[in-house]
C-alpha cells in the first residue's frame, strides 16, 4: 500500500456549493492552465467516510500527476436523477475524462454512453454497470467480500443457528454482489445455519436501515445472526440492536467502517467488518483515467481488495494503516 503513505505536501482545494451537491477543484497549487488535464469524479454520495476516503486518494493521485480534480456527487445516495444530471453537466463541459460510482447499474448507463460518444474516457469505480461501454472498472471484489462475511458469521455462530440478511438498496450492482456471496458462502455451512430473511431492504439512510432491522428484529426474536451489507445499514442495525439490548448477544458482521462501527467492533457488538480499501480506489482511478488519457497501459479490471477487520487484528498496523489514512492532507475546506 505504497499509496497510502502520504506525502507531507498537502493538495489544494478549491470548493463550491451547488444545489443538492458539492463540486471542488484540486490542483497542486500551481495555476491551472489548459494544458491541465480535467478529471471528473462523481461520486454515490459526499457525506460518508467512505466517500471522503476516495474523494483523498484522487486528490492525491490528481497532484501527483499534475491534473486538476473536479468532485460533484449527490448529498442522498439515492438522488439518481442528481447523479445523471451531474454526469450530463460534466459531458457538456467536455471534461477530459470521467470516473463514475453510478448509483444504478442501468440507469447510468445512458449518460456514459453520450461521455464516451464525446470521446471522453470513463472509468467506473465501487459499482459496475451493464454495459462494456467504459474503458475501466475499479472496485472490491464485493462477492468475496460476502463470502467472507458468511464465513465470519458462521464461525461466531459455532456453525449453527438462524440467520438474516438485511439487504441495501434495488438497483445498486455492489451491494447485490455483496448479498449474492453471502447467500453462497452461508450454504457451505449446510442446514445447520437457517436462513430465516434475505427479502428485506434497509435503505440508504441510517434511520431507514434502524427501522428495517427493528421490524426484522421484531418478527424474529431468536434471531442469532445477522450480515449488513453497507455503512449505513451497518450502523442502522447496530442501533437497533441496541435499543432491543441485543447488542453483543446477536452474532453481527457489518460492511463498510466508520469511528462509530470500529468503536461497536472493540466493545463487542459487531463481531466483524468487511473492509475495502475506498483511498486506493479513488487514488487508482485518478492514475488509470490519466493513463488512458496519455495512451499508456494500464489495467481494465482492477480490484482494490477487501479485508475483514475483527477486534483481534484491529491493531495490526496494516489494518490501522487502511483504517486511518490521513484525510486532512488531502481535503481542506
Amino acid at each position: 500500500m505504497n499509496y497510502l503513505r502520504l506525502f507531507a505536501i498537502a493538495a489544494c482545494l478549491m470548493l463550491t456549493t451547488c444545489t443538492g451537491s458539492r463540486q471542488d477543484t484540486a490542483t497542486n497549487g500551481t495555476t491551472a492552465d489548459h494544458k491541465r488535464r480535467r478529471i471528473a469524479l462523481v461520486p454515490k454520495g459526499d457525506s460518508h467516510s467512505f466517500w471522503q476516503s476516495v474523494h483523498a486518494g484522487a486528490a492525491k493521485a490528481a497532484y501527483e500527476l499534475d491534473a486538476d480534480l473536479m468532485w460533484q456527487g449527490p448529498l442522498k445516495e439515492d438522488d439518481q436523477k442528481m447523479q445523471v444530471e451531474t454526469v450530463n453537466g460534466f459531458v457538456k463541459q467536455h471534461v477530459d475524462a470521467l470516473i463514475l460510482a453510478p448509483l444504478d447499474a442501468q440507469a447510468l448507463v445512458p449518460p456514459v454512453q453520450a461521455a464516451v460518444r464525446q470521446k471522453i474516457p470513463v472509468v467506473i469505480i465501487d459499482s459496475d454497470l451493464r454495459s462494456s461501454v467504459h474503458h475501466a472498472f475499479i472496485a472490491t471484489d464485493n462477492r468475496l467480500g460476502g463470502r467472507i462475511s458468511a464465513k465470519r458469521l458462521c464461525e461466531q455462530l459455532g456453525g449453527r443457528g438462524k440467520v438474516a440478511l438485511l439487504r441495501y438498496a434495488k438497483g445498486s450492482a455492489s451491494t447485490n454482489a455483496r448479498e449474492a456471496g453471502f447467500l453462497e458462502g452461508l450454504r457451505e455451512y449446510g442446514p445447520r445455519v437457517v436462513l430465516v430473511s434475505d427479502r428485506l431492504y434497509a435503505g440508504v439512510t441510517v434511520e431507514q436501515a434502524t427501522k428495517a432491522a427493528t421490524s426484522l428484529l421484531t418478527k424474529h426474536p431468536d434471531l442469532n445472526g445477522v450480515f449488513t451489507p453497507t455503512e449505513t445499514s451497518t450502523q442502522g442495525t447496530l442501533q437497533a440492536l441496541r435499543t432491543r439490548g441485543k447488542a453483543g448477544r446477536v452474532k453481527f458482521v457489518g460492511f463498510d467502517s466508520n469511528s462509530l462501527l470500529l468503536n461497536a467492533l472493540q466493545k463487542g457488538e459487531i463481531h466483524g467488518l468487511a473492509v475495502q480499501d475506498p483511498f486506493a480506489m479513488g487514488y487508482e482511478s485518478v492514475k488509470t483515467a490519466i493513463a488512458i488519457l496519455n495512451k499508456q497501459g494500464y489495467e481494465k479490471r482492477l480490484d482494490t481488495g477487501v479485508f475483514m477487520v475483527t477486534k483481534d487484528n484491529l491493531n495490526d498496523p496494516a489494518i490501522r494503516e487502511l483504517l486511518n489514512p490521513d484525510l486532512t492532507k488531502w481535503l481542506r475546506e
